[in-house]
C-alpha cells in the first residue's frame, strides 16, 4: 500500500532517539529525508545509503525507514572526523577524541546511537572513505544522501561515486544546500546544481535539503 506524505512519519519513540542523538540535522530536514526514504525504498525494494554517519542522528531515521519498508540502510563514513569536526575548529567534540590514539572516532558513539534506539538490525556499518567503498559496492540504490565532507573534493568525490548506483527514479538526497555563500559553504550547492545539469529533477526543498529524481532515460 502506497502511504501519503502524512502518514510518512517516524513513530514518537524514533523522533525521540533522533532528538537525543549527537548531530546537526534540524528536525524538519529529517523528516523530509525519512519521508524520501521510506518513498524510494517503499517502491524499489531497494536499500537507501548515507555518506556521512558522524555519531548516528540521521541513520536512525533512515534505519527505521529500512525497517518500514524491509529493507536496510547503509552508512559511510571513516569515522575520523571531517574538516570542521577537527581540533581547533567550530563542530569539534574533544569527547570523540581516542585517547590512545589522538584522532577523532566516532564509530563508538555511532553504535550506542543505534543501540538505544534499538535499530542495529537495520544498518549496515561501512567503515572506510566514501570513494573506496563505492568503487567496491556492486548494488543499486533506492536512495543516496550526500552529508560527508563539506570541501569540493569530498563532496563531488561522493557525488561521482554514488549517483551511478542509484535505481533508475531512485532519490539523491543532498544536505547543506546553500545558494547564498553567506549561510555555508557552497560544495553541496554545487554538488547539487551538477545533478540538476546531469538530469536530475528537484522534488522538495526543506531548509538546506535538496531531494532529487533520477529521470528515467
Amino acid at each position: 500500500m502506497t502511504e501519503t506524505r502524512e502518514q510518512t512519519v517516524p513513530a514518537p519513540e524514533v523522533l525521540a532517539a533522533f532528538t537525543a542523538a549527537d548531530g546537526f540535522m534540524p528536525l524538519d530536514e529529517g523528516l523530509a529525508l525519512y519521508a524520501a526514504a521510506v518513498e524510494a525504498a517503499g517502491r524499489t525494494g531497494l536499500p537507501v545509503l548515507e555518506i556521512g554517519t558522524y555519531c548516528g542522528r540521521s541513520a536512525i531515521l533512515l534505519a527505521d525507514a529500512a525497517r518500514r519498508t524491509g529493507t536496510v540502510a547503509l552508512t559511510v563514513d571513516h569515522h575520523r572526523g571531517s574538516e570542521e569536526q577537527q581540533p581547533g575548529w567550530e563542530y569539534h567534540d574533544a569527547s570523540l577524541v581516542d585517547p590512545q590514539v589522538g584522532l577523532m572516532d566516532t564509530l563508538p558513539r555511532f553504535r550506542r546511537t543505534l543501540h538505544a534506539a534499538g535499530l542495529e538490525q537495520h544498518v549496515i556499518a561501512l567503515v572506510g572513505r566514501s570513494p573506496q567503498v563505492a568503487a567496491v559496492w556492486g548494488g543499486r540504490l533506492a536512495l543516496v544522501f550526500i552529508d560527508g565532507g563539506h570541501t569540493d573534493e569530498h563532496a563531488t568525490g561522493d557525488y561521482l561515486g554514488w549517483a551511478p548506483h542509484l535505481a533508475e527514479d531512485g532519490l539523491l538526497v543532498v544536505h547543506d544546500v546553500f545558494p547564498d555563500p553567506a549561510d555555508g559553504g557552497q560544495a553541496p550547492y554545487r554538488v547539487y546544481l551538477r545533478a540538476l545539469a546531469d538530469g536530475f529533477e528537484e522534488i522538495s526543498v526543506t531548509g538546506s535539503l535538496r531531494v532529487l529524481r533520477r529521470r528515467a532515460a
